[in-house]
């Protein structure tokens, strides 16, 4: 997928309101998405990362089913249902830690300290859901 530009991430910071982390930045900057194998979303384009953070910040029948998801920053998906997210503090990913929620229990679950820490734990299958 080609890279995204500078101007398409200032766009999606804006329309979010939060800081994307460095490392999702330096990723989207070389492609605009990661793919694995099955359809597998290991890193959403900007359009879909902005899409569905705002379908899930703002869908208030999530509200009785989940906890909020307003603090976290979804970055891609297992395929499932399952989704891969960055915690935000004030719209700001302290720490580039990535997790893995899922969908069915509402459980949320540390994986990996950054975004390329993740995405080579699935090259290596030391993550997987």
């Amino acid at each position: 997928m080609p890279a995204a530009s500078e101007i398409d991430i200032f766009r999606a910071e804006k329309r979010l309101n939060i800081k994307l982390p460095v490392s999702l930045i330096e990723t989207l900057k070389v492609s605009n998405g990661v793919h694995g194998e099955y359809g597998l979303c290991l890193i959403w384009d900007l359009h879909r990362l902005v899409t569905d953070n705002l379908h899930f910040w703002n869908n208030v029948d999530f509200n009785e089913s989940y906890m909020p998801f307003n603090h976290l920053l979804f970055i891609g998906d297992a395929g499932n249902g399952d989704q891969f997210f960055i915690p935000l503090l004030q719209g700001i990913a302290i720490k580039e830690n990535v997790y893995f929620w899922n969908h069915e229990d509402d459980s949320r679950m540390w994986i990996a300290s950054s975004i390329p820490d993740y995405l080579q734990g699935w090259l290596e299958g030391r993550i997987s859901v």
